[in-house]
């Protein structure tokens, strides 16, 4: 529950400093629609690989994560398959693009150029000194070999299309162990 409010304040407030600071410094972008036009347009692209990839490893998690009765949105299980030899955290990995998609969706420069890049790094430090952690505590060894071995993030090109394109059912994902 903490976690979402800080997601919460994190846009809400972000979207709030940046109109401010828009209105203070960057007049002229307030008033062209076509920055506007252009910049939403460019927010729903974003915005809509942030939902794929929160789709992709939600569903990908609620299968290959748990063992025996769970409440939702827990697992018992590492996931070492999948978009998961990729990047050992995929589904944050999305949501790190949600700032950035708000701030070209409200078309605000400075949340663009500014608090964005801010907000994404205080999720990146989030993740290292929160996330990891737990991780550590809940899976011990196990995580420790992994995330020696498979990248926080990836870039590459094979990841990216498989995190943020449709996912492909069929294909055998134990193929895919990062081992």
């Amino acid at each position: 529950m903490i976690r979402i409010l800080i997601w919460v304040i994190m846009l809400v407030g972000g979207g709030a400093a940046g109109l401010w600071l828009d209105s203070h410094f960057f007049k002229i972008w307030l008033m062209n629609p076509w920055f506007h036009a252009i910049s939403f347009v460019f927010g729903l692209m974003i915005f809509n690989l942030l939902i794929n990839s929160s789709r992709n490893t939600g569903r990908f998690l609620a299968l290959w994560g748990r063992e025996g009765k769970l409440p939702r949105m827990e697992t018992n299980k590492l996931v070492t398959i999948g978009y998961y030899a990729c990047m050992r955290h995929p589904m944050h990995f999305g949501l790190l693009l949600f700032p950035l998609a708000i701030a070209f969706m409200i078309g605000s420069l400075s949340f663009i150029l500014i608090i964005a890049p801010l907000e994404i790094l205080l999720m990146i430090i989030m993740i290292k000194l929160v996330e990891e952690p737990q991780a550590v505590r809940k899976f011990g060894e196990e995580y420790l070999r992994y995330r020696d071995q498979v990248p926080m993030f990836s870039l590459r090109l094979e990841c990216l299309k498989a995190l943020f394109g449709k996912p492909d059912l069929n294909k055998n994902l134990e193929s895919d162990h990062y081992e």
